[in-house]
């Protein structure tokens, strides 16, 4: 840069006015700026935020708000926070409530449930576009939880079962992605109970039975038996649940009266009450896991289906982006980075039932490619 010529203003003294002629030299020595040439700035106070970089290939742990362009695609990124949102799926064949479900949302089983008055042996498979029909249950049920990790390894437990009417279902069943195979009962037959964790390893909790009452009955599978381990602390029916056999969570639900926002947390031995859902709610679709866990839907009073959404973060709730549609009773399954909410109906009974399915993208910090539109 050489010289930076400057003005003399600065030499008139106040108040006086007397002009100041000990410098009066025109130029500014090239050694006095702190950087003579742009080609020496090596970095950009923090206070004038983050500079566009020129990079071949991605910051591995960028800041939010980082901006860079990548010289091998030739595109201009950012790190930015988006927030969750549901997109429409495909359309389930049946359109049923009160169903139980295992997967992900690209490899998803739906099964069991009402859209009355019979109670269904359906089973529905998803691929993340469409749902297929699969071989039925042995017996049909509603009220059904399940367990898995895919379309092709579930099992599924529970419900009350027609005809005779009136039973509360202890037979467990599963799902090798041919056929369903029955496997050992559970120890307590009930409905409306939770489950997760995978084929060869769940847990269930909650569930109801006739006449009304409440179960805090908790029990281990193993791929071929239930074993009953220790209680819920507050017994419950229509809660949610997520998480694996020794890390779940089990939330909402109906003491047969009254409904309950109750958090619990299961570490393979104990449930321990955590914090409580930000409102009473059951029949909620769960899915995730026990330290990122979601409520989505269900029904609080009135018996009206809503379209709340809320999440866990294993400490606290927070809000989440609404359902499209409000339902209760509606089936959820994946994670809350790519979950899935199919059926359902309009209220806690099912009033008006949906066949339609919607996607969960979760949000948080993400690398975005930045365009024109």
């Amino acid at each position: 840069m050489g010289t930076r010529t400057r003005g003399f203003a600065n030499n008139i003294t106040s108040p006086s006015g007397v002009f100041d002629a000990t410098d009066l030299n025109g130029v500014v020595p090239a050694t006095n700026l702190a950087n003579s040439s742009l080609t020496n700035v090596t970095e950009v106070s923090p206070s004038l935020g983050f500079p566009i970089t020129s990079v071949a290939s991605d910051p591995p742990a960028p800041s939010e708000g980082q901006m860079w362009y990548n010289t091998t695609s030739n595109t201009l990124k950012g790190y930015q926070f988006n927030q969750d949102s549901w997109a429409s799926g495909g359309n389930l064949g049946t359109a049923s409530y009160s169903r139980g479900t295992a997967g992900t949302q690209t490899s998803s089983l739906i099964f069991g449930g009402t859209s009355g008055p019979a109670y269904n042996t359906n089973s529905e498979s998803y691929n993340g576009t469409n749902w297929t029909s699969t071989p039925s249950l042995n017996t049909g049920r509603f009220g059904v939880a399940g367990a898995g990790v895919s379309n092709t390894s579930a099992v599924a437990f529970g419900g009350f079962v027609t005809p005779p009417a009136g039973i509360y279902s202890a037979a467990t069943e599963k799902f090798n992605g041919s056929s369903w195979t029955s496997s050992g009962n559970l120890n307590t037959g009930r409905a409306y109970l939770a489950g997760c964790g995978t084929q060869t390893s769940a847990i269930a909790f909650g569930g109801s039975s006739s006449p009304p009452s409440t179960f805090a009955y908790t029990e281990s599978y193993n791929g071929t038996s239930w074993t009953a381990v220790n209680a819920l602390n507050t017994g419950r029916q229509g809660l949610g649940g997520a998480g694996t056999q020794t890390a779940a969570l089990g939330y909402g639900g109906n003491q047969n009266p009254p409904r309950t926002a109750a958090t619990e947390s299961w570490n393979g031995t104990n449930w321990t009450s955590v914090t409580s859902m930000p409102a009473i709610t059951q029949n909620t679709a769960s899915f995730g896991i026990q330290t990122l866990a979601l409520a989505a839907g269900g029904a609080n009073v009135p018996n009206t289906g809503i379209a709340t959404t809320v999440q866990y973060d294993g400490t606290s709730w927070s809000a989440s982006a609404n359902l499209s549609t409000a339902r209760s009773s509606a089936g959820g399954a994946g994670t809350k980075a790519a979950g899935i909410v199919s059926g359902g109906g309009s209220n806690f009974g099912g009033g008006s039932v949906f066949n339609s399915t919607e996607e969960l993208t979760g949000g948080g910090l993400t690398t975005k490619t930045i365009t024109a539109s």
